[in-house]
């Protein structure tokens, strides 16, 4: 499913849900509003009905009313029918309401504590739930509400206490409350399924404004892995699809400057490449009319072809430590002493080179590193110092929490040079001349940043230039802390 599919098909559930919770809830918000006017009606029509004189003697029976009446009546009346000569005359002690079910009149009837039904005249009318009603009659149970239906009528009715072992059932049909609840049923279902297609088009209508960026990167992605063409841009907005296109726009200026640097360096291992390999060919050449050539001019040759050799292997050397993947060279990294690092470079120089004097002033600290690829980082500072040291100067190597510096008392670096001292291949004006690929510098800096560190070059302030090698220092390891 595309992503404008799941944004529709989501905001349509979203209000769908949102709908039914409405719907659900005003449904019953309306239904329990309309049960609690019927009840409270139930409640007074009951107190009405219910509202007789006591009688406190004799022995009566109930009695309704006699044909003809519209309102039927429970009466107490002497057993026998009779009364005494000269006795009060009896008053009715209840009417009961006896409208036809579905008027507008109320039905009432009397349950007794045995179950004992007394109705108005009329069909028979079964309102249900006797047993509730003789457990009210017995005072058993609170008044209560219940549902019934009879003759083809939904009734709501009241039972409630009259005292003397007796309850009242009052009984109303809910034709109105069915009739509204159904046509409330079905406004909210109207409503509900136009919220859901509203919330559709509306979602279409914003998947398509809030996808449109995406699909610009889409099609901005395929030109690109189609064409190859580093140079497409995307407009960014606000907003995260804003960011979005901006982290694109950046990854493609990576890629294509990356693209640049390796064309750069293939561009110049080319025309580095080319001088020596010029060269071993003259002289391959030459070597081959060795008849011709006297001794001598053949060990000059063989030792000038050595020499292009050995410049050729260290160019190689050089590019291959600069194509290095970190990540994926086979050597992890590990806590090792900077100090001691330096310190074992440093010597190895004093013992090839005795022209230029090295000095070096260390405190003990640890890096985590590869350890060949930091000797050959301090290596080339050091190479690099001696190279434009006059013969009898002393370079001074300073080691201080993860900071080598190197410092020469040559004649510095240009203004113009400080910023590209340490690019590939790059070699300054004074530098043409002396030996070197213009690669070491470059070496130095990849170095320190696989290692998270940095490099920096300016001139010392009575002639020089220094050189610095910045690398995190790390915790000196409990087991290499005494050591």
């Amino acid at each position: 499913m595309t992503l404008r599919r799941r944004v529709v098909a989501l905001s349509g559930l979203a209000v769908a849900v949102a709908v039914a919770v409405v719907s659900i809830a005003t449904y019953v918000l309306v239904r329990n509003e309309l049960l609690d006017r019927v009840d409270s009606e139930l409640r007074k029509d009951a107190t009405e009905t219910a509202t007789f004189p006591l009688l406190s003697s004799g022995r009566w029976r109930l009695a309704t009313g006699g044909p003809g009446t519209d309102r039927g009546h429970a009466a107490l009346v002497p057993a026998h029918g009779s009364r005494a000569k000269g006795a009060p005359k009896l008053t009715p002690r209840l009417f009961l309401p006896s409208g036809p079910l579905g008027g507008h009149t109320i039905y009432a009837q009397l349950v007794d504590e045995h179950g004992r039904v007394i109705r108005p005249r009329g069909p028979r009318t079964d309102l249900g739930a006797l047993a509730t009603a003789i457990a009210v009659a017995r005072g058993q149970r609170e008044p209560t509400f219940t549902d019934a239906r009879t003759h083809g009528l939904h009734l709501r009715v009241y039972t409630a206490p009259l005292g003397r072992g007796e309850a009242i059932q009052v009984a109303r049909p809910l034709d109105d409350v069915d009739a509204t609840l159904s046509q409330l049923r079905v406004i909210l279902l109207l409503v509900s399924l136009g919220g859901v297609v509203l919330a559709g088009g509306l979602g279409y209508a914003v998947s398509r404004a809030a996808v449109a960026p995406v699909e610009r990167l889409r099609r901005a992605a395929q030109q690109v892995a189609s064409t190859r063409d580093l140079g497409r841009r995307i407009q960014a907005g606000g907003g995260e699809l804003g960011a979005l296109a901006a982290s694109f726009n950046s990854m493609l200026e990576a890629l294509q400057g990356a693209l640049d640097a390796q064309r750069q360096l293939v561009a110049d291992a080319s025309h580095e490449l080319r001088t020596p390999l010029a060269i071993l060919r003259t002289n391959v050449e030459v070597m081959a009319q060795a008849d011709l050539l006297s001794e001598d001019e053949r060990r000059a040759l063989l030792a000038d072809v050595l020499d292009q050799l050995e410049e050729l292997t260290a160019l190689v050397g050089d590019l291959i430590e600069l194509a290095r993947d970190p990540e994926h060279s086979g050597e992890p990294p590990e806590d090792v002493r900077l100090d001691r690092v330096v310190a074992s470079v440093v010597e190895r120089f004093q013992q090839r080179d005795g022209a230029v004097g090295l000095r070096l002033d260390a405190e003990p600290c640890f890096v985590r590193v590869v350890e060949p690829r930091l000797e050959r980082a301090v290596s080339n500072l050091l190479d690099n110092a001696c190279k434009w040291s006059p013969p009898g100067s002393t370079v001074e190597v300073t080691v201080r929490a993860g900071e080598v510096s190197v410092r020469d008392h040559g004649p510095g670096i240009a203004d113009a040079d400080l910023g590209r001292v340490f690019d590939r291949f790059y070699r300054s004006p004074q530098a043409r001349g002396l030996p070197g690929s213009g690669l070491g510098l470059a070496i130095v800096r990849k170095f320190a940043e696989d290692a998270g560190g940095s490099v920096a070059a300016a001139n010392a302030p009575d002639g020089g230039a220094v050189l610095t090698l910045r690398v995190p220092p790390v915790e000196a390891p409990v087991e290499l802390a005494a050591s």
